[in-house]
């Protein structure tokens, strides 16, 4: 392995580190401020409205809450389709699902879409898309948990890409690889970027 690519892993993984012990210690009534300030910020975005179909990832505690997006895309009319890890592989697949209950526990704890209740999106590309990070730079590149499901996804889709993010975590420049890709918008509790 190149040194360069072991400094990048090493460099990451300490701004993993940071960016998770913020949102540790973020009190929960903050946190819940902020996913609503970030949620209306999704909601105003013209992409958002625009669109018919949301696809979004389903948040862990320490994530930016998407449970306030998804509903308020079913109270818009907007179809939604969340992400599930396909057995044996490090990629992901969107299914659509028709409210908060067609998820269960999935891979890594993470709710995911039953595919037993849920049918697999034939298209993304019209889409929208919430994309999830512990991080992001200011010039729209994430830092995701490592395991790269998110990294192959974004390679190939080709609809907006809307990022968000508490404040606190986004940093100047985060280290990249060639496989990395930079957001359409990047919405925090205080501002909205687009690139």
């Amino acid at each position: 392995m190149p040194e360069n690519m072991q400094d990048i892993r090493l460099v990451k993984r300490r701004l993993r580190q940071e960016c998770l012990l913020y949102r540790e210690r973020l009190d929960p009534a903050e946190k819940a401020r902020l996913e609503n300030k970030i949620a209306n910020k999704v909601f105003n975005l013209w992409s958002f409205r625009e669109s018919g179909l949301i696809l979004s990832y389903v948040a862990k505690p320490l994530e930016v809450d998407t449970r306030p997006i998804i509903l308020g895309a079913f109270e818009r009319g907007k179809n939604v389709a969340v992400p599930r890890c396909i057995p044996g592989t490090l990629q992901i697949e969107f299914l659509l699902i028709t409210s908060l209950d067609d998820l269960r526990p999935g891979a890594y704890g993470i709710a995911e879409p039953d595919p037993d209740r849920c049918r697999p999106l034939p298209d993304a590309q019209r889409s929208i898309c919430i994309v999830p990070a512990l991080a992001f730079d200011a010039e729209g590149y994430r830092l995701g948990f490592g395991k790269g499901y998110f990294d192959r996804f974004l390679s190939a889709y080709k609809g907006v890409k809307a990022g968000i993010c508490f404040d606190a975590c986004v940093l100047d420049k985060l280290p990249r690889g060639k496989y990395d890709k930079q957001v359409d918008f990047l919405l925090t509790e205080s501002r909205m970027l687009r690139y």
